[in-house]
């Protein structure tokens, strides 16, 4: 457990990030040991449609030499995936680079991919080439800041000690920060912002607009503006208290694609979507990878049926999980989103 000094309050956008930093550096919290599982984990048939996502954009855009990259990277199961897949139809990268912090995670990616190249921050990507970025389940891990409506006014969230770790409102007004379509709203309302994924954001659609290429992020959120408090805990696979254990919980908050998706086209790149992720998988065929599997291996049959109901089942990751395009724009369209869902 971390130690949140006693004699300062700290944003929520700071203590999410100082306990998440802990978190992700000592342990690998993936898998039924772990405390979460990711879409790459639960079934080898998601990093295999990323591999032919990628693998048709490259195809159709004239199939020039790039660099896969990939944010976030948790074991290297999506990346092992996606590049098999991709190979089998000469999809090859000049050198696949992970931007991770995490020096146990490093391990796992490097024992899967020996061969690819770790980056602390996406400054330090190449830039000789165009980029096929891929982010699952990466923004919802930054920090968010929280704003809270009280009567006198919207306040930032802090965190303070008052025997055990609480969030209260801050004492200086905060009103600018909060989007202006939602200032009018009842006292108690938390709204929440993202501007270390929208800076993020923008780093990797200024790229794609220098060097060409891609990016795909998935990620349980929604399309805002809209107010509420989404921050939440797991641990061992069940929902815990985020203020309780710092360090020792995993701390994400749901992702508002709207303001990515704004900063991408401010950028100068295109935008797809976003679509939920069943319907993104079932676009690019995983019923048909089902039915191939299944008929390879009878006796799995039933479990690849389960698999592919928790990803694309709308009670299950289907609906709540969305994903969302970003490409340069001499680029042709990505596979997966329909032409009016591309965002204006």
């Amino acid at each position: 457990m971390i130690q949140i000094a006693a004699a300062r309050a700290m944003t929520v956008a700071d203590y999410m990030a100082a306990a998440n930093a802990h978190y992700y550096a000592t342990r690998d919290p993936l898998g039924t040991a772990g405390d979460f599982t990711t879409a790459p984990e639960i079934s080898q048939m998601f990093g295999e449609l990323v591999g032919i996502w990628i693998a048709d954009l490259w195809m159709r855009a004239g199939s020039p030499a790039f660099r896969y990259v990939e944010l976030g990277p948790g074991r290297g199961t999506l990346a092992a995936d996606a590049l098999r897949t991709m190979a089998r139809f000469g999809c090859a990268p000049q050198r696949v680079h992970l931007v991770e912090t995490s020096p146990v995670l490093r391990a796992a990616q490097s024992a899967r991919l020996p061969a690819a190249v770790h980056h602390d921050d996406i400054a330090d990507l190449p830039d000789d080439a165009p980029l096929l970025i891929v982010a699952n389940e990466f923004f919802d891990a930054l920090p968010i800041h929280q704003y809270v409506r009280t009567a006198e006014g919207w306040r930032e969230r802090h965190v303070e000690r008052h025997g055990h770790l609480v969030p209260m409102p801050g004492d200086v007004p905060a009103d600018e920060a909060v989007p202006a379509v939602l200032r009018e709203q009842g006292e108690g309302t938390i709204v929440e912002t993202a501007p270390a994924s929208a800076a993020i954001m923008q780093s990797c659609a200024f790229r794609l607009l220098r060097q060409g290429g891609a990016m795909l992020v998935i990620d349980y959120g929604y399309s805002g503006p809209a107010a509420g408090d989404t921050l939440q805990a797991v641990k061992a696979h069940c929902f815990a208290d985020p203020f309780a254990d710092p360090g020792e919980v995993d701390l994400t908050a749901h992702v508002d694609f709207t303001p990515l998706a704004d900063t991408a086209k401010s950028a100068g790149v295109r935008v797809a979507g976003p679509v939920g992720q069943g319907d993104w998988l079932r676009r690019l065929g995983i019923d048909a990878r089902v039915a191939a599997l299944a008929a390879a291996a009878p006796g799995r049959a039933d479990e690849l049926a389960g698999q592919r109901d928790r990803l694309v089942d709308a009670d299950a990751m289907g609906a709540l999980f969305k994903a969302m395009a970003l490409y340069a724009p001499q680029w042709p369209h990505p596979e997966g989103f329909d032409a009016s869902e591309e965002a204006i």
